[in-house]
């Protein structure tokens, strides 16, 4: 008959035909203790300890996806497995109390390993768990093949199910303590590094565009938009920035999106992103806009113009900072996502607020005052100077009569004091100062009675 070898993944060990020095023990024909018999069992686990790790393994890689793709992270959870089944089998040929023992080096690099790719920790636990079935398995099985007392085989299936829970509860703790640990470690290194990229971007100083695509794992030959995500308040879970990334990823697939978004933290509550766009897509700030509001949470983003390579990426980002600082003087009053092609002639106008507010109210005069009857006329005059001077139109947009807009711009040219048709440009932009920014720029007032309709 031909010798049948196995050999373990990684510890390369070999066992053919013939039998170890120890094993197989026979079908016992007399009575036996609970220890002896879950000594036995011990002994025939050690003796099949290559084929019971090769068993686990693929168990292991057929329910649990997330580790199938990455050749050496398998090769790592057979080392894994192989070292953990061998701990729980000395355990039950020599009654080692399960206190002395500890997880073995290869379980914990390879719960390193698992936080180092990213992989959740719900999928290093799921190993332990399934694992655990299917060693006892195995176990039963030989107590089965060795013992037909019910008596006896059910105290040592008992004892073996204790003393291999015990120490699967003992490891998993403490591999989870180390994918924690390393996951932490890994992600401000992973982090630090990549801000230091982005940094180097943004200053313009990075020759390897490369290497920067590498640790950014990001391509930036392609077209960006810029993102400014943040949260008014820390909530109570401290999930703020894992809640801002599943947030940009949820807006990028909404919008279209042609890869991973990119996402750096710049503090606990607020990051800068980069939506990845190919060339034959338009983007729609409107319906990021309009998904920002259906979030969970209340979100607010800056978001820049579609801008392409390296000086896009700069760019883009620039100018979400600028929408953004317009979010802010406004005191987050205007909507969720502040997009610079809306507000990109005030967000200059912010760096000076004291000499805004002068102008604004230059430029106004009574119609910069801060009341419910001139907020309605400035509104009016907006939208019908962004209509093109068309009464219907405007009429349409505010959900007014025709005769209500002409009354109303009859108003505002009283309280303007001058023609409405003089010096336009600059009060097409006076009056989008006040609609983006509000209180902050206008004249502080009393209520009047209401002079619209």
């Amino acid at each position: 008959m031909s010798t049948v070898t196995y050999v373990t993944p990684i510890s390369g060990r070999v066992y053919g035909d013939a039998m170890p020095p120890d094993g197989p023990p026979g079908r016992l024909d007399q009575p036996v203790s609970t220890r002896e018999l879950v000594a036995r069992v011990g002994v025939e686990t050690n003796r099949r300890l290559a084929e019971i790790t090769q068993d686990l393994l693929e168990r292991l890689v057929a329910e649990v996806g997330e580790i199938a793709g990455d050749d050496r992270l398998v090769q790592l959870m057979a080392a894994s497995i192989e070292g953990n089944v061998d701990t729980i089998v000395h355990m039950l040929r020599h009654g080692i109390d399960v206190e002395r023992t500890t997880a073995p080096s290869a379980a914990v690099e390879y719960a390193r390993r698992v936080a180092q790719h990213g992989l959740p920790l719900n999928a290093l636990v799921r190993c332990y768990r399934l694992g655990q079935e299917r060693f006892l398995r195995w176990c039963l099985e030989e107590l089965r093949r060795q013992c037909d007392d019910a008596a006896t085989v059910s105290n040592a299936a008992m004892r073996i199910v204790a003393d291999t829970s015990a120490y699967i509860d003992r490891a998993s703790q403490h591999v989870v303590e180390v994918y924690e640990e390393e996951r932490e470690r890994w992600l401000v290194n992973r982090n630090a590094s990549r801000f230091a990229r982005v940094r180097e971007l943004l200053d313009g100083r990075v020759p390897d565009i490369g290497a920067a695509e590498n640790t950014l794992g990001y391509r930036l030959r392609q077209r960006h938009v810029g993102l400014v995500v943040w949260l008014d308040k820390s909530e109570s879970d401290n999930d703020e920035l894992a809640y801002l990334e599943r947030s940009v990823v949820a807006l990028a697939a909404k919008v279209g999106c042609a890869g991973k978004p990119l996402l750096i933290p710049s503090d606990e509550l607020s990051a800068w992103g980069w939506l990845p766009f190919d060339s034959n897509h338009d983007f729609d700030a409107a319906v990021l806009a309009e998904n920002v509001a259906s979030l969970d949470r209340p979100v607010r983003v800056a978001v820049g113009t579609p801008r392409a390579g390296v000086r896009g990426f700069a760019h883009t980002h620039e100018q979400a900072k600028q929408a953004q600082s317009v979010a802010l003087a406004a005191r987050m009053a205007g909507p969720a996502a502040m997009a610079f092609g809306d507000v990109g002639g005030v967000a200059l106008m912010c760096a000076n607020l004291e000499a805004t507010r002068a102008w604004v109210a230059d430029t106004l005069g009574a119609l910069a005052v801060d009341d419910e009857s001139r907020a309605r006329l400035r509104e009016t005059l907006r939208v019908f100077l962004a209509s093109g001077g068309r009464y219907t139109a405007a009429a349409d947009q505010l959900n007014l009569h025709r005769n209500s807009v002409v009354y109303r711009l009859h108003r505002a040219e009283e309280e303007f004091g001058r023609s409405l048709r003089k010096d336009r440009l600059r009060l097409e932009l006076a009056l989008d100062v006040c609609h983006w920014l509000g209180t902050i720029v206008l004249v502080p007032g009393h209520a009047e009675a209401d002079g619209g309709r």
